[in-house]
């Protein structure tokens, strides 16, 4: 199956003059689930090229299995360097999306027509979505079909008030996701603090934090799986 990941092209972090992006962890941990599931991945994003990598997520005690293995991986570090630009990407060619998190997302993909454009014609083809981390705020202004904000009555999760407080960016963010979250109606939970928490609902796949993505491409890949089931004979 053919599978687009969006990331961020947005590299300030407010204005604090420091630099953000998105999250090594939540791209290569969900890159190497799907690539090692025998998937086909396509990398966009809303600038095209290179996307700004979150230097936090650079540092030693951010690094995983999987973000070790993609610095060693000349293949995966030229696809990245050579995203697609957003806004020439059509979603009928892929049967699901990912979209790896870090702080970047908060000022782009919130706000992108294209990554709205992209998540909706996604999901009214019956094809999954996945966000994690700050990429749930890509769902910021995406409607149901009836105009109604996506997220209204489903069940999602994102970065908590608490994770934000704890990283000392709370009145960084231009808004709290778990709060915008439940403005638009949203159905929002959490699981402990940096822990791992994924919340499926139909189509719509959330992860929390870092530690969620891998678990967040899981759930994608099992509701893959579901599709591509035969249909019980009548």
């Amino acid at each position: 199956m053919n599978i687009l990941m969006i990331l961020t092209s947005h590299d300030q972090l407010g204005d604090t003059g420091k630099k953000t992006g998105f999250w090594l962890e939540e791209f290569a941990a969900p890159y190497y689930v799907l690539k090692d599931a025998g998937h086909t991945i396509t990398l966009a994003s809303p600038k095209g090229g290179q996307p700004p990598l979150d230097p936090k997520s650079d540092e030693p005690d951010a690094q995983t299995e999987a973000t070790e293995r993609f610095k060693k991986d000349e293949a995966a570090k030229a696809q990245l360097a050579a995203t697609e630009v957003l806004s020439t990407i059509d979603p009928s060619r892929f049967d699901a999306v990912f979209y790896p998190g870090g702080h970047g997302p908060m000022w782009d993909l919130a706000n992108d027509t294209d990554s709205k454009r992209v998540i909706e014609t996604t999901l009214a083809d019956g094809k999954p979505v996945a966000l994690v981390c700050h990429a749930p705020a890509a769902l910021k202004n995406v409607t149901a079909p009836d105009g109604s904000p996506l997220v209204k009555g489903r069940k999602v999760t994102g970065f908590t008030n608490e994770e934000e407080e704890s990283v000392k960016l709370t009145d960084v963010v231009p808004f709290l996701l778990e709060d915008e979250l439940k403005r638009l109606g949203g159905n929002y939970s959490k699981g402990e603090t940096f822990k791992p928490y994924v919340v499926t609902d139909g189509l719509l796949i959330t992860g929390q934090n870092p530690p969620s993505s891998e678990p967040a491409a899981e759930a994608l890949l099992e509701v893959l799986s579901k599709a591509k089931e035969p249909a019980p004979a009548a």
